[in-house]
């Protein structure tokens, strides 16, 4: 399962106007793209899609103060109100389906809705918040949703060891963690096999 899944189809690299499943494809998986507000989950999504990504983003209102924590965020004005949406073909039989979640707890019950029927989550962690991730974990954990933790290295951010960001976020060893870019498709698609190993092992253990 490995080898195959370390050779992401090689027409999602360069096809990234395709809006049709391949003939190919026989499986698959719905996958929830997780993190706290301005994490950078719609920046993922847009850079692992190879269909045009939805978006449901509107611009950050007064509205937002006192309620959504910005900050740290520099110049974000704009917030997922839903979800972000997008595919990627990882091979030529196996179709990832990416629901990006918001990142404020106000926006829970959607996640319910959005966790239904997804196989595992990859949760996006910023290290200059990276105390905000915990409610995003506790909320994934109390669903039975598994996750995989992709540390997103924003530009000018402190690099930090796997190893100390696996103990200030209390993981367990078998819990994959990464880093990655979410400017950066290559990182990304790394992120994504990550997980879905974990989680295609996660099963065949079970049975």
């Amino acid at each position: 399962m490995g080898s195959v899944l370390s050779r992401p189809d090689r027409s999602a690299d360069y096809g990234r106007a395709v809006d049709y499943v391949a003939e190919t494809v026989t499986r698959s998986v719905k996958l929830l793209v997780a993190g706290n507000f301005g994490v950078g989950k719609t920046t993922f999504v847009s850079s692992v899609s190879e269909i045009k990504p939805l978006r449901t983003e509107e611009t950050i209102t007064e509205a937002s103060v006192g309620i959504d924590d910005l900050g740290g965020l520099g110049s974000k004005t704009t917030t997922t109100v839903a979800m972000d949406f997008g595919r990627i073909t990882l091979n030529p039989e196996l179709a990832l389906y990416l629901f990006g979640t918001p990142g404020q707890q106000r926006f829970i019950p959607l996640w319910e809705e959005l966790a239904k029927g997804a196989l595992g989550a990859l949760v996006l962690v910023d290290t200059r918040r990276i105390e905000k991730a915990d409610e995003v974990l506790a909320t994934l954990e109390e669903r039975g949703v598994p996750y995989a933790v992709g540390v997103n290295e924003f530009e000018g951010s402190s690099r930090f060891p796997l190893s100390e960001i696996r103990e200030a976020l209390d993981l367990t060893e078998d819990t994959p963690l990464v880093a990655l870019d979410a400017r950066d498709r290559r990182t990304c698609l790394q992120g994504l096999i990550t997980l879905v190993e974990y989680l295609f092992h996660r099963l065949e253990s079970r049975r």
